[in-house]
């Protein structure tokens, strides 16, 4: 009971500490998507931040960028990097001006995740300083070269190259100042007063040549309000996947760890329980063998009063002037002691130690004598005997040998009717190993009774002692042989010696 309580608690701690690896693995992969999408973001913010950067250099005077050259820039962008799409979206949400596809995207929302994309929209920064800027710019108008010339502008004139305004004398003279533009040059309405300017540069707001009303409008149509970036995730799905794979090996790695030392602490306390039931075992050895020589010293001291019992009851019997009854309980007595005689040296027999001392013997010769020698027997019940095989010599103790097949062969005449029939084999079963067996034609015996009837004392046969098979299998082990009992069809009982070594030729 005690050690099924620390193997319990040996279990449940190996198993809370595999339960903190998986929480914890899980709870870091957590952590490595999180960041691992948010870099992705980062990353798309970075772009916008790239592309503000690119609008404040395009932007002029008034605030309008040439929409050849934003989409030039969007398109070389894309190119450039694994952009799945870029667009600048204006107030409302529609697009101003993009490059590459916008598939999956979402502008109403600031991060959209879609499956194989995400998209990020982030607001335009146009870099206010709020240190001279009183209020933030007005987002840039993105303008084609139709759109900015239209006919019958008397304020637009064509030319092969824009120049960028001149502060100082748009300041001293009060001329409206140029507007850098791809092939276009803008000329404003009369000059207004002066406004803040960083470094020279006008600060955009409306252009003096446009209307108020067609300001705001070109505003809300074509103001760049916001970025749209539209990014792959497939680096970081395969990232996160990786990660996922790694981790699982990790938990599994644990697994494996906690069911090793779970299995070695079970091999452990298995192999404590095994060693001091060895111990026990030795010991009831010890006993036994104490036990089996005092009861064989018993039985040889129980033999010599026994002899002079049946002598004495033999005497009485023989003489002629005792009574008929006096002779027959006599011949009675002699009858039982030679029946107690029998089983007093079967027992020392078998409570003897078995020291195997291995020789060259010709098997089919020992049979053969064994044969001759229970003639008596085969004779008198008509049993046919046939030997078949070819002649072997095997390494074995010639005196157990003889013991061995007598006892068996004893029991295959006991078992079988008369003018029944015995066979006894001889066969190779290796080059170096062979094998005997007896069949015999008698009753049998039943599958359950296969294993018992090697056990001392457990017999099928009336009047036996039950030590005959128990001493044969005693033989056998001490020879390191293997002895069964078999079923022979369709009707008798087969007893089969395996592994017997061969003696190696001269």
């Amino acid at each position: 009971m005690e050690r099924n309580r620390h193997a319990a608690l040996v279990y449940g701690i190996l198993l809370l500490a595999w339960t903190l690896v998986l929480g914890w693995q899980a709870a870091e992969h957590v952590r490595v998507e999180h960041a691992t999408r948010a870099a992705l973001v980062e990353r798309a913010r970075d772009i916008s931040t790239t592309v503000g950067i690119v609008l404040r250099a395009q932007r002029r005077f008034g605030g309008v960028i040439s929409r050849e050259r934003v989409e030039s820039a969007l398109s070389d962008l894309v190119k450039a990097s694994d952009l799945n799409g870029l667009a600048l979206l204006n107030a409302t949400g529609s697009v101003v001006v993009s490059s590459g596809s916008l598939a999956g995207a979402d502008p109403g929302q600031s991060v959209h995740w879609d499956g194989p994309v995400v998209s990020v929209m982030n607001l335009v920064d146009l870099g206010t300083n709020v240190t001279r800027d009183i209020e933030p710019p007005a987002p840039p108008i993105i303008l084609s070269r139709e759109e900015f010339f239209r006919p019958g502008d008397t304020n637009r004139v064509e030319t092969s190259r824009l120049q960028p305004p001149v502060p100082d004398e748009s300041v001293t003279t009060g001329r409206p100042p140029a507007v850098a533009e791809s092939n276009v040059l803008a000329i404003p309405r009369p000059a207004e007063p002066p406004r803040t300017r960083n470094r020279g540069e006008p600060r955009p707001g409306r252009p003096p040549w446009m209307g108020e009303a067609e300001y705001k409008a070109l505003l809300q149509k074509q103001g760049a309000h916001s970025f749209l970036v539209v990014l792959s995730t497939h680096a970081a799905q395969d990232a996160i996947g990786r990660d996922f794979w790694m981790r699982g090996l990790v938990v599994l790695l644990a697994a494996l760890a906690a069911g090793g030392v779970a299995l070695a602490w079970r091999n452990f306390g298995k192999s404590s329980e095994l060693q001091l039931r060895l111990v026990r075992a030795s010991e009831l050895a010890a006993h036994s063998r104490e036990m089996n020589l005092a009861a064989a010293g018993l039985a040889h001291e129980t033999r010599n009063p026994l002899n002079i019992v049946r002598g004495l009851a033999q005497m009485i019997s023989r003489r002629p002037d005792a009574p008929e009854e006096i002779r027959e309980k006599s011949r009675v007595i002699v009858d039982e002691a030679d029946k107690v005689a029998v089983q007093l040296n079967e027992f020392i027999d078998y409570s003897r130690p078995r020291a195997v001392r291995r020789a060259a013997v010709p098997l089919q010769q020992a049979v053969r004598e064994l044969v001759q020698t229970l003639s008596y027997d085969i004779e008198e019940k008509q049993v046919r005997v046939e030997i078949i095989g070819e002649p072997l010599v095997i390494e074995a103790d010639e005196r157990l040998l003889r013991q061995a097949l007598f006892n068996l062969l004893l029991n295959a005449i006991q078992a079988v009717d008369r003018g029944g029939a015995i066979r006894i084999a001889t066969m190779h079963l290796s080059a170096h190993e062979a094998a005997w067996e007896i069949r015999d034609d008698g009753p049998g015996v039943s599958s359950e009774n296969r294993q018992e009837i090697f056990k001392p004392y457990f017999t099928t046969t009336r009047g036996g002692t039950g030590l005959g098979l128990a001493v044969v299998q005693q033989i056998v082990l001490a020879h390191g042989w293997d002895i069964a009992c078999l079923p022979n069809e369709p009707h008798g009982a087969v007893f089969r010696i395996s592994h017997l070594q061969l003696a190696a030729k001269k």
